[in-house]
């Protein structure tokens, strides 16, 4: 009898994201450059990491390590903006991205640092039967192909008991205006970046997490605000970040 192995699975990568943030690869690091509104937002965004790490397994808030003995998956990693600070919370972290050149630039990075973070250019459907405590995937949902193939992989990557943390922009008049408008326009995120009708809500994202068995146990907004910048808040107007579990 002769055996086949199972067809490949078909990507979600879109080549023209993919080059689009392979373009900015170089500068990633450059808290002024074309990544500059990302590194505003990662401090926000480790923040609820943090917190949703605690309390999902029972953490100390005052712990450097809350991760130690864990393997945490960054889905969309670019250049290593949250995978050297989940490294350094002691994960054993892999980085998964669509452009290798962002993948070039976060290992060259991580070994000037001393981290040792596994560096993959892919997709998430790309790991098999690899399993993670944590999988995080900030602002990258709005720019894959096949959005339920892409949760699909996302679910499939978790291990039992663990934990999603998943961000991306909502789709309203509000987001429209500042993601798209105002922020390409005077040039906070670079032209191109954003395509408004990708956005999700929280209800379609929830309902999309569902399809494949995980259940959303929280929902915050990410606020921007000119004189503090950006913040955790109840308003899901502009952007938003969830934690979701198996089952």
């Amino acid at each position: 009898m002769t055996l086949t192995s199972a067809p490949a699975r078909p990507s979600t990568i879109v080549a023209a994201e993919a080059a689009h943030f392979g373009r900015m690869a170089a500068e990633w690091w450059d808290p002024k450059g074309s990544s500059a509104m990302l590194h505003r937002l990662n401090p926000v965004r480790l923040r609820y990491i943090r917190q949703a790490v605690d309390a999902h397994w029972g953490g100390e808030p005052g712990s450097f390590t809350p991760l130690a003995g864990r393997a945490a998956l960054d889905v969309g990693c670019g250049a290593g903006l949250l995978a050297e600070p989940l490294a350094r919370l002691g994960a054993t972290v892999t980085g998964l991205d669509a452009a290798p050149e962002n993948v070039a630039v976060a290992a060259a990075h991580a070994e000037a640092g001393g981290l040792a973070i596994d560096y993959r250019a892919g997709s998430v459907e790309d790991l098999e039967a690899e399993r993670f405590d944590l999988v995080t995937c900030l602002e990258v949902i709005e720019h894959v192909g096949d959005r339920g193939a892409f949760v699909r992989g996302l679910a499939e990557a978790i291990a039992p008991g663990g934990l999603l943390v998943l961000s991306t922009p909502n789709r309203t008049a509000w987001s429209r205006f500042a993601l798209v408008g105002a922020a390409e326009a005077t040039g906070m995120i670079p032209r191109g970046t954003h395509d408004w009708n990708r956005f999700l809500t929280p209800e379609d994202l929830t309902v999309l997490l569902a399809s494949e068995g995980l259940t959303v146990t929280d929902v915050t907004g990410i606020v921007f605000s000119p004189a503090t910048g950006f913040a955790l808040g109840a308003s899901t107007a502009l952007d938003y970040i969830l934690t979701a579990v198996p089952g």
